[in-house]
């Protein structure tokens, strides 16, 4: 498999997500914190970063808008597994809690 500059450690209570290319080098770390208690402790890297890109578009703001665009960068939330089976939708101010 072919590197793609994007490495996912678990370990220590945390995720630490580190993209590398020749021109950029950073580190993400994925923590719980109050709004990932939903999800299982493997889980809780998606969720974060799921809810975190879900409601930074959510805001509309500009700039925020143009800096995604920028670096190619766009989010699009997906339906859950639980509203495709079952054909009901989650109120969107509930999701928001989590």
């Amino acid at each position: 498999m072919a590197d793609n500059g994007i490495t996912v450690k678990s370990g220590d209570g945390m995720t630490r997500v580190e993209v590398t290319c020749g021109h950029q080098s950073g580190l993400i770390y994925v923590v719980p914190a109050s709004r990932s208690w939903v999800c299982s402790e493997e889980l809780i890297p998606a969720h974060a970063l799921a809810g975190f890109f879900r409601e930074l578009v959510a805001l509309k703001l500009g700039p925020v808008a143009e800096l995604m665009q920028d670096w190619g960068i766009y989010y699009r939330q997906l339906p859950l597994a639980l509203e495709e089976n079952s054909g009901e939708s989650i109120d969107p101010a509930e999701a928001s809690k989590s």
